[in-house]
């Protein structure tokens, strides 16, 4: 894997990114009221996640004392079960924490960052970048969180496509977030601690 594995299998090191294409791109991007606009495959199950989305304040407080200003930039498509279920509460996160701000690109329209940045060889979405101000790459998680990932990989690949998805919605629905928040969180803390060092 050419990026440092950074706790658990679905964080990913830092990578330096090109200052302006990324800089030019995230500006055009959409934001997630945006997406959320122009979302047609899982319009509702996108609209629904979104409207109950919540954070609890505590992480919020945590990124909050982080300092900074952080840019996550998001790779997506509509399409994306994995994305419906995390996207809405990375989106709800950059809304309450005032050093946060979020946009969405389109993963097919981007294959020179969705190439920089598989999971295993594969180009599975999200990819959730976290970004300084000078839009100098701090990590990334996706396309799951760790646990769930894991799962998919020994004992849903033994499953049926149908009751493997079937599985992912129910531990996500079972979740409701607190593992994809938590993972973020500290993703964000140690990008805020390198960044700091550097």
């Amino acid at each position: 894997m050419p990026l440092a594995v950074i706790l658990t299998a679905n964080f990913h090191g830092m990578q330096t990114l090109s200052l302006g294409p990324v800089s030019e791109r995230f500006d055009r991007a959409q934001t997630f009221p945006e997406f959320l606009g122009t979302a047609v495959k899982n319009a509702e199950l996108w609209r629904s996640i979104a409207a109950r989305a919540s954070v609890p304040a505590e992480l919020v407080e945590r990124v909050t004392a982080l300092g900074g200003q952080w840019k996550i930039l998001v790779l997506n498509e509509d399409w994306c079960g994995d994305s419906v279920n995390s996207l809405p509460l990375f989106a709800k996160l950059a809304e309450l924490a005032p050093n946060l701000e979020l946009r969405i690109l389109g993963r097919d329209a981007n294959p020179d960052l969705m190439e920089s940045h598989l999971t295993n060889g594969s180009r599975s979405i999200p990819v959730v970048m976290v970004l300084d101000e000078n839009f100098r790459e701090y990590g990334w998680w996706g396309p799951r969180p760790a646990e769930l990932q894991a799962w998919v990989l020994d004992t849903g690949k033994t499953m049926e496509k149908e009751d493997r998805y079937r599985e992912v919605r129910r531990w996500y629905a079972r979740d409701r977030g607190a593992t994809i928040l938590a993972e973020f969180v500290e993703l964000l803390e140690r990008a805020a601690a390198s960044s700091n060092s550097d």
